[in-house]
């Protein structure tokens, strides 16, 4: 059986499914729609399950590691295609191990541990659960010495580049240049939901004291409303 042939008898199955055409185009399998299903690598088998899971034209969809085995761009065409599929007003729902994707294409993110959720915001919400920046820099300093500098919590070498957990990292910044005139390549960054994830998982692990607190684990869903009214 071909792939277009797999969408078609899948496509049977409902009364009123997508055109076959539109889900292999948003699947971009058109190109390969005659070759046989035996024969797939391991992106274009998501691929063609994407195109199944399209072709009923649901109101929602429901994607577990949608973009596993994919390269990046064919990942980059994957979430072009989930914009336009909730431009038309549907709502996805997917869970990912890439949480740069969570943070780049979910308008709410909704964390779960111990099968409640501990949870639930927008990826800036969840990223504001880890609080200051970090300052990266390569600098003739020990770690004891950049530890000195007001607003910073910690410092952590990471080869050439000296690694600030900052409190205050206008400060720590401000001192850093005053004291270390050489320092150079400096950049300052906000925590991502990777960090935040991180974060909750340590809290998981050591047990947090408030019964409420964010803990672990993931599930991640994409509201066309909030992604509407956003834009």
């Amino acid at each position: 059986m071909s792939r277009k042939e797999l969408v078609t008898t899948f496509a049977a199955l409902h009364h009123h499914p997508l055109p076959v055409a539109e889900a292999l185009r948003r699947a971009e399998i058109t190109d390969i729609a005659g070759t046989a299903t035996t024969k797939l690598s391991g992106g274009q088998s998501q691929r063609v399950r994407y195109a199944l899971a399209l072709v009923p034209d649901p109101d929602l969809l429901v994607l577990d590691e949608p973009t596993v085995a994919m390269d990046v761009e064919v990942r980059r065409a994957f979430w072009a295609s989930m914009r336009e599929f909730t431009e038309s007003g549907r709502t996805v729902l997917f869970a990912t191990h890439y949480l740069e994707e969570a943070d780049d294409f979910a308008d709410r993110v909704v964390v779960l541990a111990d099968g409640q959720v501990v949870a639930d915001g927008t990826g800036a919400q969840i990223k504001a659960t880890v609080t200051g920046r970090t300052i990266s820099t390569v600098v003739d300093a020990s770690v004891s010495e950049l530890a000195a500098l007001p607003g910073v919590r910690n410092v952590e070498q990471q080869g050439p580049r000296s690694m600030l957990r900052c409190n205050d990292s206008d400060a720590a910044l401000r001192e850093l240049l005053h004291r270390f005139s050489d320092a150079r390549d400096i950049e300052v960054r906000t925590g991502n939901l990777e960090d935040a994830f991180l974060a909750l998982t340590g809290a998981a692990v050591t047990g947090p004291t408030d019964p409420s607190a964010p803990r672990v684990g993931r599930q991640f869903r994409r509201s066309t409303k909030q992604m509407e009214h956003q834009s």
